[in-house]
């Protein structure tokens, strides 16, 4: 057994190659079968010493953008680096393949290693755009025709997530943090792992998977679960109450403090301490006993609820009675509405359509806009027992109400009259609504200023199912007046987290409504692309014994460029990318200053002529004779070179609806060449 199957085995998927860390999965088997297959033609027609190029390309971007980050180089180089076929390998293709292969091929299998083989490529983290190579290969045929379904694994999915990353980093904004939750629905452990590298790369700040920030020195963050609140259900089952004071080391009761903020906070907050959860302030108390410095509470558990005010509240949607609450101040500016499938929605002046793809927004949990239609009773609502309160007109959408047999839809107008204004506009929810979430607040805040007697400062919350808009109003409402009452200025500037199923769209709908989130969580959408879950790269033969190649299609998309070719990203004077160029090998570079015709690859008529201010040539040699030719940056750098590359594009390239095309372009001799061969090789028609 080889040292590579050794080290796979005892130290898991990925091996400590010195410095590289190498992930044992990936390995010449890693392939199709018909590699193997056509490898083994190849030595049957003695084209051993054939010499090949081949192109890494995509046809399109992804996300309906007009961007895409390379990612996912360092892995290939290592591929390369590792690629040789051991003894068990060769037992396993000789039981495998048909019969009748000479053992004479498997013996050249055995002796075959990426010796030959010369990798050129575009920095790893820069934007790439459609039909330029990010990857060129050059060496003997069979050996870079067996490296195909490698790289294209190692390349699409990288790709893809770095991209996707680019853009909910764009979204967001600079101030908001990022963090990579999608662990637990990334498809399978090389998914997840690959994501929480490549979300990095692409502009996260950090991950909660701890494997990935052991291999790839990534920031792990998290809280906890429901389930550690559910798990407390009073302050009887504290076992442990006492915390060491952070300045005098005197052993302090944590709970008996919190006890006594609740009592006060609750005046403060005009939230009643018999509303809120006992087992959540044990479980939030044994919390930040556990973690004094590093208290970040998840406060969106329970929607805790009186018998009475769930009566109230299903009379007045039902009834359309408007005594029960303050209806809106006759000062207040009226809500224009807006009609989305027939039905009107009050709007805060601005129409609800996502400014994206200029599609409505949902995710998968039902939200429009990161927040559900409500049904009040029965299992359904903010009152009925899911964690998702009332809509306030931040975003008004319908309102449901359900009894044990019947639904009665409410008007937009009856909707408005459930919301309460402030003296300055703002929209609230009733009391009895507001104070469903306002358990989970309580009870931090008092664990928060329980810990500030300890000489301790609290992280935050995170806030998992809801209106997140209102929610993060709301929550950072409530730390001001803390922060005011209590004199203590830090609570000001709380963090608060905020999840479930956030994708793009719901971040561009709430940024529209003024939320004030610190940081999301995303999982579900980042890792598994599900706006579009593949790149599309492919892996084209473009010369061979110096011999040009081409792959005619009816679908011109799809015909590739022939011959072996260099590729320019030409500048304007204001430091953005105009265009790239790719031209035959043997052409002179574009130069500074002087003008080149650009033309499109198969329009005859699209062309222009540009005058660069700055010529990037993309190709550089990465991998040559058996070695890797270039400094490898680390992820840290990969990570910046996505940011300095993204800004050197305008930003109606890079915004999300629709953005401008990016034109990708050849010389006019490398447009001749491709018209000439096309004709060369497309047969004629014969009519009769």
């Amino acid at each position: 057994m080889n040292d590579r199957e050794l080290s796979c085995n005892a130290g898991g998927q990925f091996m400590d190659r010195g410095r590289m860390n190498q992930n044992g999965v990936v390995q010449p088997l890693l392939t199709d079968l018909y590699q193997i297959t056509m490898a083994y033609a190849y030595w049957k027609s003695d084209k051993t010493d054939d010499q090949a190029v081949f192109d890494l390309f995509f046809r399109n971007n992804p996300f309906h953008g007009e961007f895409t980050i390379f990612a996912g180089l360092e892995e290939c180089l290592k591929f390369l680096d590792s690629f040789h076929y051991s003894q068990s390998d060769i037992e396993y293709l000789k039981q495998t393949l048909p019969e009748g292969i000479e053992n004479e091929f498997f013996e050249y299998l055995g002796n075959l290693t990426a010796r030959e083989v010369t990798l050129f490529a575009i920095d790893e983290g820069t934007v790439a755009f459609p039909r330029v190579p990010i990857i060129k290969i050059e060496g003997p045929l069979i050996i870079v025709q067996l490296l195909e379904t490698t790289l294209l694994t190692l390349v699409n999915y990288a790709s893809l997530m770095a991209t996707n990353a680019a853009r909910y980093r764009m979204v967001a904004g600079k101030h908001v943090k990022l963090l990579e939750f999608g662990l637990r629905r990334a498809q399978g452990p090389d998914g997840g792992l690959s994501a929480s590298k490549y979300s990095y790369t692409g502009g996260f700040d950090g991950t909660s998977n701890v494997l990935a920030g052991k291999l790839f020195n990534i920031p792990v963050k998290g809280t906890h679960a429901h389930a550690y609140i559910t798990s407390f259900s009073s302050i009887g089952e504290l076992k442990t109450r006492l915390l060491k004071h952070k300045q005098t080391g005197v052993m302090e009761d944590l709970l008996e403090h919190a006890v006594r903020h609740r009592g006060m906070l609750s005046h403060v907050l005009d939230v009643s301490t018999e509303e809120s959860s006992e087992g959540e302030l044990a479980a939030m108390v044994s919390y930040a006993i556990a973690f004094p410095d590093g208290f970040m509470a998840l406060v969106d558990t329970y929607d805790v609820k009186s018998r009475e005010t769930e009566q109230q509240l299903t009379q007045d949607l039902l009834s359309g009675n408007q005594n029960a609450t303050k209806s809106k101040d006759s000062s207040s500016p009226s809500k224009p509405q807006s009609t989305v499938n027939g039905q009107k929605k009050i709007t805060n002046g601005k129409s609800q359509q996502s400014a994206s793809n200029g599609h409505k927004t949902h995710n998968h949990n039902g939200h429009q806009n990161g927040i559900a239609a409500q049904n009040i009773v029965g299992g359904g609502g903010a009152i009925g027992g899911s964690r998702t309160p009332l809509k306030d007109t931040l975003n008004e959408t319908n309102l449901s109400t359900t009894t044990a047999t019947t639904r009665t839809r409410t008007s937009a107008t009856a909707a408005t009259t459930l919301t309460r204004t402030t003296s300055n506009g703002t929209a609230y929810l009733p009391k009895y609504v507001e104070k469903s979430f306002r358990s989970g607040l309580l009870n931090f805040s008092a664990v928060a200023l329980a810990l500030n007697d300890l000489g301790y400062h609290a992280l935050g919350i995170r806030i998992d199912s809801g209106d997140l808009a209102y929610l993060s109003c709301l929550a950072r409402e409530t730390f001001e007046k803390v922060a005011e009452r209590f004199k203590v200025p830090w609570f000001n500037k709380l963090t608060i987290v905020a999840s479930n199923d956030i994708n793009e769209d719901t971040i561009l709908s709430l940024n529209e409504q003024g939320h004030k989130i610190d940081c999301f969580g995303i999982g579900t959408h980042l890792v598994t692309c599900q706006r579009q879950p593949a790149l599309g790269c492919v892996y084209k033969l473009v010369e061979i014994n110096g011999q040009p190649r081409i792959k005619l299609s009816q679908d011109v998309e799809k015909v590739t460029m022939p011959g072996n070719k260099n590729a320019y990203r030409l500048y304007s004077a204001d430091g953005h990318a105009l265009i790239d160029l790719l031209q035959k090998v043997s052409e002179p570079p574009p130069a500074v200053g002087q003008k080149v015709l650009c033309r499109h690859p198969f329009q005859e008529s699209k062309r222009a002529y540009v005058i660069p201010s700055h010529v990037e040539s993309l190709y550089k040699v990465y991998w040559k004779s058996g070695k890797i030719c270039q400094q490898l940056p680390t992820l840290e750098q990969v990570r910046e070179k996505v940011q300095i590359s993204l800004k050197t594009l305008r930003n109606d390239h890079k915004r999300t609806l629709n953005p401008t095309p990016y034109k990708v372009s050849v010389s006019d001799n490398l447009y001749n060449f491709i018209h000439d061969l096309w004709l060369q090789n497309a047969p004629i028609g014969e009519l009769s």
